[in-house]
């Protein structure tokens, strides 16, 4: 309760740093911010011309089966491997000025959070493209499903980012490790072909369930599974609370080690 107020006190810095990201980002490009819906848009034509013509999946609208979960995976692999950067490139503000460092990883990952949201805008107009209905109840569970993997990958920012200071190798060590993430989570390959024996452990990858989830409501057109939504949020949270913690001790040290 003492970081939620102290962050809330903070609240004008955490949208200020945000807004610098998301302008400062695609500043000097010539296509400025439409670049937050070309890429997932250009990652998916990959994909899709890969897995509908040479390696065949024999799913219908499989571009659509495949954005759904491509646009939050993005978002979550972005979080694991430039999150570790969140401190290191603010070292001058670590060190010179006071206020609590957990506004660095949570700023970073609610600018994530609204590329994420402005790539959303892109699946409906999809949707809408390929006729496929769209259940407005049924949209109502992508609220708690976002939430989720939000506190996920802000767990994720916390810890990341605070070991990067001490291990400057991580952030070259997770861009394989999220590489290799992706094809263990059911983001190009629906989860019913993962052989019975291997389910349980790919299960206890947390976005396993969270892509589950945003497959079920937006492709499926249908409420997420309870007990994979239960998953995910307990999973979620257990995540964010581990890396704040972990955030918590590791900091201390940030401007000895700076």
């Amino acid at each position: 309760m003492r970081l939620a107020k102290e962050l809330w006190e903070y609240r004008e810095m955490v949208r200020s740093l945000v807004k610098r990201d998301l302008k400062s980002r695609y500043k000097g490009s010539v296509l400025g911010f439409l670049w937050m819906f070309l890429n997932p848009l250009l990652q998916l034509a990959v994909y899709t011309v890969v897995f509908s013509t040479i390696m065949r999946m024999g799913i219908d609208q499989f571009y659509l089966f495949l954005f759904v979960a491509l646009v939050p995976w993005i978002f979550f692999s972005t979080c694991l491997s430039a999150g570790t950067t969140v401190i290191f490139s603010q070292q001058e503000m670590v060190k010179k000025i006071y206020f609590p460092r957990e506004v660095l990883p949570l700023a970073f990952t609610i600018s994530q959070f609204v590329n994420m949201l402005l790539s959303f805008v892109v699946i409906f107009i999809v949707m809408v493209c390929s006729r496929r209905e769209i259940h407005p109840a049924v949209l109502l569970y992508l609220v708690p499903v976002m939430l989720t993997e939000f506190a996920l990958a802000l767990g994720v920012v916390y810890f990341v980012s605070a070991l990067n200071v001490y291990f400057r190798d991580l952030e070259h060590i997770l861009g394989i490790v999220s590489m290799a993430w992706m094809y263990l989570t059911p983001v190009l390959y629906p989860i019913d072909l993962v052989p019975e024996q291997y389910a349980k452990l790919f299960y206890l990858n947390p976005m396993t369930a969270i892509i589950i989830a945003y497959r079920d409501i937006l492709y499926y057109g249908q409420a997420p599974r309870m007990h994979i939504f239960v998953q995910a949020a307990v999973m979620g949270l257990a995540v964010l609370f581990a890396g704040q913690a972990s955030f918590g001790k590791l900091q201390r040290h940030f401007v000895e080690e700076l």
